[in-house]
């Protein structure tokens, strides 16, 4: 049965499907416990050893399950987008639980903490790929945009509420109750999932003949993926402009924010809470303005100007060492990075045949190993260059690349306009 909406509310139109009444929510609490957790453990460490490089270990284990993301994509596409995502919050659930009773009983270490970031990182990034999946399962096609558009908010908003709550649950009650209290949030997101369904029939209703045999079509969609991106100059252009962003602009503010917070700023876990709100304040402000623009024809303009805005606020930012000033400076830090990555997806749509769309998303993901990459470099140049000369040569890096991957694709990513 479905909930009759006014006219002038049909941007909510996605909430008229069950479905998607039971997905949002139980998306944005796995978004909520999955930034608390980043925020606790990486507050945990980094007092507890005081070393930035093993912080920055951290942040890249939470990441390097990126290549199995294709992996679990066809999982979903033989047994079930739900199944797998049933699968992956309980596992979200059982390391939590884990981290808890090991605290509870006073036996949770820095080893401890590792291998289950480790385990969790192994999943964690094929959460969003069937997340994504799981609305194209069950959201129907004129819906796409609008159900993408408040996915998207619901993790800005997440990094918010993970930020405060997760720094103040922390600091005043210590890390066992706070993670009894993550543990609380994935056994809802748990239950709602279970909620969700199909609004429509998908691969039943084709032939075998348009679809790819299950032993062959990974490897075959993958291989067609990579030679389509490679001889595509605006999409292999922005595919290494993903890369470029997740290597040297994401590692800042997804992984070094404990030590900028605790070593530059001398504040304490509510302090990085706050700065951490600041920055997805900027970005949900940022995903709504763009929500309003009409026009999507200069999507590939708007990334590369957005790209350096991105890198300048981020190198204004490492000059800030007062609270309030660096709360500002993360807002608008926010914005721009909302504003480029937007926009790169936007452009990416846009320029894809949609023969191989999925193919090429698919493939796109894997740019985010750039994050473990950075953030591992950038721990090595914090220790033996300092925090100010790493800031440098990153913002220096990212401008160079993003201008001459500019100039040499000029004609298909400035003078294009975007379909």
């Amino acid at each position: 049965m479905k909930i009759m909406i006014p006219e002038y509310l049909n941007v909510a139109e996605p909430f008229q499907i069950k479905s998607f009444r039971f997905q949002w929510p139980a998306d944005l609490l796995a978004s909520w416990g999955f930034e608390m957790e980043s925020l606790i453990l990486g507050w945990y460490i980094f007092v507890t050893t005081n070393s930035v490089l093993l912080l920055t270990i951290f942040g890249s284990l939470r990441f390097i399950g990126t290549l199995l993301s294709p992996w679990f994509g066809v999982a979903g596409d033989r047994w079930g987008s739900r199944r797998m995502m049933c699968i992956i919050r309980f596992l979200f659930l059982f390391f939590a639980l884990c981290i808890a009773v090991f605290e509870f009983f006073d036996m949770l270490s820095i080893y401890l903490v590792f291998g289950l970031a480790a385990l969790s990182g192994l999943v964690q990034p094929s959460e969003i790929v069937v997340r994504n999946s799981l609305i194209g399962d069950s959201i129907p096609k004129n819906l796409f945009m609008k159900a993408t558009s408040f996915s998207r908010i619901s993790q800005d908003t997440a990094r918010i509420f993970g930020a405060l709550v997760g720094a103040g649950l922390f600091s005043w009650l210590g890390l066992g109750v706070a993670y009894i209290f993550v543990v609380i949030v994935y056994i809802v997101s748990l239950a709602l999932t279970f909620g969700v369904s199909r609004a429509h029939p998908r691969r039943d209703n084709y032939s075998k003949e348009e679809i790819s045999e299950p032993g062959t079509s990974l490897y075959c969609e993958l291989k067609e993926g990579l030679s389509y991106i490679r001889n595509s100059g605006p999409v292999f252009a922005i595919v290494c402009l993903a890369f470029l962003a997740n290597l040297t602009a994401f590692p800042v503010t997804h992984g070094l924010m404990p030590y900028i917070a605790k070593d530059i700023m001398s504040l304490d876990e509510n302090g990085l809470g706050q700065l951490l709100a600041a920055f997805s304040c900027g970005a949900v402000v940022g995903s709504l303005i763009l929500a309003a623009t009409p026009s999507q024809k200069y999507a590939s303009k708007l990334m590369l100007i957005n790209l350096v805005v991105w890198y300048v606020t981020l190198a204004v930012f490492s000059l800030v060492e007062s609270k309030t000033i660096g709360l500002l400076a993360l807002f608008f830090v926010g914005i721009a990075h909302s504003f480029a990555m937007t926009s790169m997806s936007v452009a990416l749509l846009g320029c894809t045949n949609e023969l191989v769309r999925g193919r090429v998303m698919g493939v796109r993901v894997l740019a985010i190993y750039g994050v473990p990459l950075g953030l591992l470099g950038s721990g090595f140049l914090i220790e033996h260059l300092g925090y100010n000369n790493f800031m440098v040569t990153y913002v220096l890096i990212g401008i160079i690349l993003t201008a001459l991957i500019a100039i040499k694709w000029r004609h298909s990513l400035w003078y294009t306009q975007t379909k």
